[in-house]
């Protein structure tokens, strides 16, 4: 476990290496949306989250849902500095017969708790995890992490409604706001604000930071584990992208390969 923010800043920087190698080298993938959520998975876990990488299945651990699974290659990258598999073993990414798959199928790799992919569905499967632990007398916490073109899914709203009646506050969802979409800016597409406003209004806790700042992004998952008798949004502010200057910002590269040289030139900016 990581003690300080500049180790965390240090391990999220090494994880956001991996994704543009690892993207890179399939020649296919999402960087945008994986450098946005780099500081937050590093959080989860690497501080937050009560796992074991060599046991992968503990009953007791906490669970995490990504349900932008496109942004797969930030968990590969997570989980592999977690030590869940061989780091050697992210380079196989998007190639036949790798279990490190498009998106995330939790029957090919360790650490990956729900196969996701059709965006909307990941709360409605947290929610359910959620409920297990209740039901069968565990404290383990469930958390989920959604982008905010994703909240223009119906099923994101069934979800938060079911949430807040079951009073799930041992669930905790992270809207990666970077405010864009494949196809643009997300409030231009279909914008899905105000977004605070609608989760309070379904009966959630909601808190706003900036999803780049540890001490913010720690401080939020430690008051979401006080808040009894509803469920909690962490609202994160990001940046698609973080980290790569020609990468920041530009919808461009939501699910777009950088070339040989870009992989180069994105790797000296981070160091």
């Amino acid at each position: 476990m990581l003690n300080d923010y500049q180790e965390l800043a240090a391990t999220a920087r090494q994880i956001r290496r991996h994704i543009i190698r690892m993207v890179g080298a399939a020649g296919s993938g999402h960087p945008g949306g994986s450098l946005s959520a780099a500081d937050i998975m590093t959080a989860l876990y690497f501080k937050v989250m009560r796992l074991d990488p060599a046991r992968p299945d503990w009953p007791e651990r906490d669970r995490f849902v990504l349900s932008k699974g496109h942004a797969a290659p930030v968990l590969y990258a997570t989980l592999a500095e977690r030590g869940f598999f061989p780091v050697d073993q992210l380079t196989t990414l998007r190639q036949l017969g790798s279990p490190l798959q498009g998106h995330p199928d939790r029957k090919s790799l360790p650490g990956v708790e729900v196969s996701t992919g059709s965006l909307g569905h990941g709360l409605a499967v947290a929610n359910g995890m959620a409920l297990a632990a209740r039901l069968d007398g565990r404290d383990y916490r469930v958390y989920v992490l959604m982008g905010d073109g994703e909240l223009e899914e119906g099923m994101v709203w069934e979800g938060a409604m079911a949430a807040a009646h079951y009073r799930l506050d041992n669930l905790t969802a992270i809207v990666d706001h970077n405010h864009l979409q494949i196809d643009g800016r997300v409030e231009e597409v279909m914008s899905p604000e105000p977004v605070a406003a609608k989760f309070q209004a379904f009966g959630w806790e909601v808190l706003a930071i900036d999803g780049h700042d540890f001490g913010q992004i720690l401080g939020a998952l430690e008051r979401a584990r006080e808040i009894k008798g509803r469920p909690t949004v962490i609202i994160a502010e990001t940046v698609k992208g973080k980290g790569v200057s020609f990468m920041e910002k530009q919808a461009g590269w939501h699910g777009k390969a950088p070339k040989p040289e870009e992989v180069e030139k994105a790797l000296a900016e981070l160091g």
